[in-house]
């Protein structure tokens, strides 16, 4: 028996956290896995999902060899087969597709499935760029909120977020910090015993809502009209700097004149919140300096959600809260590692793309030219993750369609694959974990060797590549070459981090001075060089009870889809029974005046439904949401509601129009029934 060794990695999960975790080995096995101490963020503590990764590691359900379909779609039945076998089917079948209609007939569908940048798609890209194959814009979870930031300020920098503990006002919006971002909260609740106020805005109540110092719930999407009165009480009050907008803004004076068009009487229909609420709110924030506020996604899924982020981004920009160490917008700060790690540059010519929120409408388009006739699925299980589930599972369920799906459990996805392959778990390969929630760069080890026969994703695109008879160098360059590559950045935030250092500490964090003040320190990325106002309105989106009247007629509820989940993290882990208990089960929950209205009792089973779909669930009366909203937890599976679907059967496909950002999620109208 051998002395038990420690291998570091690092959490692959999308989350902001991107924790460091040591592994202890024992003769080749996984035997204990432990948030590590020393990390700057982690400092020991994992959540309650990854606590247990090893159950994942060694689940057994766990995919462990290539899969053959042998029944009709939908039904996972398959039989295994080798490597080798598999990879020759793909490769017949690709070759057949791009001599005979063209490489973009074959769609590439992957997401965040995994954050590590290497297993995440740098070989995946790169095989698919040799084939021509279609792609999709990632936009599902984020591009929203950088777009809208970005129009402020030309790149979304916000400032680190542990720079939040020199704050006293910290306004979390629309985020569920204590439980999505949990290493965050320690630090909130240290500025809060140095002062601080802490202030939630969210249409539901929160966990973090429940421990906030304030909370104010307004209407869902009515964020941009709370930002316009905001600023039309700073006008008023006289608590404009103007000498600050005058040198570092441009658009100030279109900006004023559409907030002295949102009154304050207007702007409390619309929000729900009182006048005298948005009037405490607005003196606040610009009173108590340094003034923070934390924003992530959650308010971007709506047709209008750009119009949100761009608003909230305005407020430091026209208070000068940026001015202030611990004060300004604290967003993610992926665009940190993006602006400093030398990614590979975009094929040329590019490649036809799709919004992946779209998915069911494109793989049943058979007007398009060429039609998607093979799907690839890794780093992703759209069959839940996707909106408008029914017209994906239709789609999937096409006997013309060849569908690969790499994959480590057996996922709603997978169950339609012609091909699965299985796929390494994170302490199985080498990865580079980039993060969203703090500013450490982190090398992730792999602790063990793959379990059974399953490969890393990049060994699969290179076996592929090679059966394929694709002769660049570029793909069969293995992974230490690739976080080398990635590396090989002269920007200055780089300087000095190499893979060998990598090697010997774990994590390094990016040479950013602490404290720096974006758009102070360096000035905004924008034409003239000053953070854009301008114009700004509210408006309803097209499934809304504003926006839509004759729709609400029949469907007067507003659906929001929240992440309340302890053991579940998006789509991950409700395959497993371990986790479930502490769930429970899916539960609508709705305010006890609409459960009233509609006849509803404790204990009943109730239909919500829409044009798209419907579901049966039980529910939870409760006055976390508000009268006129309903909410369903994301992450639940097709094997958990009576129609074998999820709540995104339901949820609005709608995409912003110039095709560019997240799926309305969240304005999605329903009705509620007694179960007949």
């Amino acid at each position: 028996m051998s002395e038990p060794m420690i291998v570091r990695g690092s959490c692959h999960h999308d989350c902001p956290d991107t924790c460091v975790w040591d592994v202890t080995v024992s003769d080749g096995r996984a035997v204990k896995l432990r948030g590590n101490v020393e990390h700057p963020t982690t400092k020991g503590v994992l959540c309650p999902k990854v606590n247990h990764f090893l159950d994942r590691v060694y689940h057994p359900a766990r995919l462990l060899t290539p899969l053959r379909r042998v029944g009709p779609k939908g039904e996972a039945r398959f039989e295994p087969v080798s490597w080798d076998e598999a990879l020759a089917e793909i490769s017949l079948r690709f070759s057949t597709l791009s001599e005979e209609v063209g490489g973009e007939s074959i769609l590439q569908f992957s997401f965040d499935g995994t954050q590590g940048v290497i297993q995440k798609g740098i070989m995946a890209d790169r095989f698919f760029n040799a084939i021509g194959a279609s792609d999709i814009h990632r936009h599902l979870c984020g591009t929203t909120a950088w777009l809208g930031a970005s129009d402020v300020s030309g790149q979304p920098f916000g400032f680190d977020p542990e720079d939040l503990v020199k704050a006293r006002t910290i306004i979390l919006w629309g985020t569920n910090t204590y439980l999505t971002n949990r290493h965050l909260w320690p630090v909130i609740e240290q500025a809060r015993a140095d002062g601080a106020l802490v202030i939630v805005i969210d249409p539901v109540r929160t966990s973090t809502a429940e421990r906030a110092d304030e909370f104010l719930q307004l209407q869902p999407g009515t964020d941009t009209a709370l930002v316009l009165a905001m600023i039309q009480v700073l006008d008023r009050d006289g608590l404009i700097d103007r000498d600050w907008i005058q040198a570092n803004t441009s658009g100030w004076d279109e900006l004023l004149a559409s907030a002295r068009a949102m009154s304050l009487d207007r702007a409390e229909q619309i929000t729900g919140l009182s006048a005298e609420r948005i009037s405490w709110l607005a003196d606040t924030y610009v009173s108590r300096r340094p003034a923070a506020i934390r924003m992530l996604v959650g308010p971007e899924h709506r047709q209008h959600g750009r119009d949100i982020m761009r608003a909230v981004a305005m407020l430091p920009a026209v208070t000068g809260a940026w001015r202030d160490s611990g004060g300004g917008l604290a967003r993610s700060t992926q665009v940190y590692f993006e602006t400093a790690l030398n990614y590979p540059a975009p094929p040329d010519p590019p490649r036809r793309t799709f919004n992946m929120a779209r998915l069911g409408e494109i793989l049943t388009d058979r007007e398009l030219a060429p039609a998607v006739a093979a799907l690839v699925v890794h780093n992703s299980n759209p069959a839940v993750i996707v909106p408008e589930q029914n017209r994906i599972i239709e789609g999937l369920e096409r006997e013309d369609l060849f569908t690969v799906v790499i994959e480590q459990f057996m996922t709603d996805t997978a169950r339609y694959a012609d091909i699965v392959l299985p796929t390494t778990t994170q302490i199985e390969h080498l990865d580079l974990g980039i993060a969203w929630g703090h500013l450490n760069l982190a090398l992730n080890q792999p602790a063990i060797e793959p379990v059974g026969d399953t490969r890393p994703n990049t060994e699969i695109f290179r076996g592929l590549a090679a059966v394929m008879g694709f002769h660049d160098p570029a793909l069969q360059a293995d992974d230490e070459m690739l976080i080398r590559e990635l590396l090989d950045s002269d920007h200055e935030w780089l300087e000095g981090i190499t893979y060998d250092r990598l090697v010997q500490e774990t994590w390094v964090r990016l040479n950013v001075a602490p404290g720096t003040r974006p758009y102070v320190d360096t000035g905004p990325q924008t034409d003239d060089g000053r953070l854009q106002l301008g114009a700004l309105e509210f408006r309803a989106g097209d499934e809304t009870p504003e926006g839509a009247s004759d729709l609400a007629a029949r469907f007067p509820l507003v659906l929001m889809t929240r992440k309340q989940h302890v053991k579940f993290l998006n789509a991950n882990y409700a395959q497993f029974g371990e986790h479930l208990p502490q769930e429970g089960e899916p539960l609508l929950q709705i305010h006890p005046e609409d459960a009233k209205a509609r006849g509803l009792r404790a204990g009943d089973r109730v239909d919500v439904f829409n044009d798209r779909g419907r579901l049966t669930l039980g529910i939870e009366f409760t006055d976390e949401v508000l009268p006129g909203v309903v909410a369903v937890p994301f992450g639940w599976h097709h094997r958990h509601t009576p129609q074998g679907r999820a709540v995104n059967a339901l949820t609005n496909p709608a995409v912003p129009a110039d095709g560019h950002g997240s799926a309305a999620y969240h304005e999605t109208l329903v009705e509620v029934v007694l179960k007949g």
